[in-house]
């Protein structure tokens, strides 16, 4: 199905990056850039436990299907256009297909990466955010224990996310929330009919908070945005 990676083993924080890639290569062009409806789903999909190979296999199955088209409308803009095969693919992953071998995986990163990103991070934010930049000035100082144990570092981080949304959210005005809405539907409305309603549920969700962490300038926390 499509031109597979000749090794389908993935490091755990390589999904954003392999998945832009790919999507990239299978469109044909390095130039083009994933929007923020993209980015979105793509979070939905790794915060759903969708696996890497099957994002990668819809991907190929929703551009093997386009091009065998004898009209072609329009080019593929949106990874959306790829949410049903990948749903597919990971559905049928689910139903007892072979999982590709995985080995361990050396750390995606040097530890002096990892206490730059955290200190980083903790120096952009601003004042009112004080007890976040705190815990990550705190995590960043004992960065090395924490390097052994990246996923429970990522979940720790995925609190503080959480926390730093939530004030973040009570500061957005009417208006404000009201045009993330409304940019939001007009980016998913040629999608709608390609996904669940559970997908369109987390897809919303995460386009609002990547939406609302891009107007407030706030970083992302997570360590799959170490890139």
């Amino acid at each position: 199905m499509g031109t597979e990676p000749p090794d389908l083993v993935f490091n755990y924080f390589n999904y954003f990056t392999e998945i832009e890639g790919h999507f990239q290569r299978a469109r044909g062009t390095s130039l083009f850039l994933l929007s923020p409806l993209d980015w979105a789903l793509v979070e939905t999909w790794k915060n759903s436990g969708v696996p890497l190979e099957a994002v990668l296999r819809g991907i190929d199955a929703a551009f093997e299907k386009w091009r065998s088209r004898k009209i072609k409308t329009q080019k593929v803009n949106s990874l959306a256009f790829c949410a049903q095969a990948v749903l597919t693919e990971a559905q049928s992953m689910a139903a007892g297909e072979p999982a590709p071998e995985r080995r361990e995986a050396a750390p995606p990163f040097p530890l002096e990466e990892l206490r730059a990103y955290l200190e980083h991070n903790a120096a952009s934010l601003p004042a009112e955010f004080g007890e976040t930049a705190d815990s990550l000035r705190k995590l960043a100082a004992d960065a090395e224990r924490h390097f052994s144990d990246l996923e429970s570092l990522e979940r720790r981080l995925t609190v503080l996310e959480e926390k730093m949304l939530a004030l973040a959210r009570t500061n957005q005005t009417e208006e404000q929330a009201l045009a993330a809405r409304a940019e939001l539907d007009r980016q998913l409305r040629p999608y709608r009919g390609k996904m669940t309603a559970d997908q369109l549920a987390m897809l919303e969700k995460q386009f609002l908070e990547r939406s609302l962490l891009d107007r407030t300038g706030l970083p992302r926390l997570s360590l799959f945005y170490m890139r």
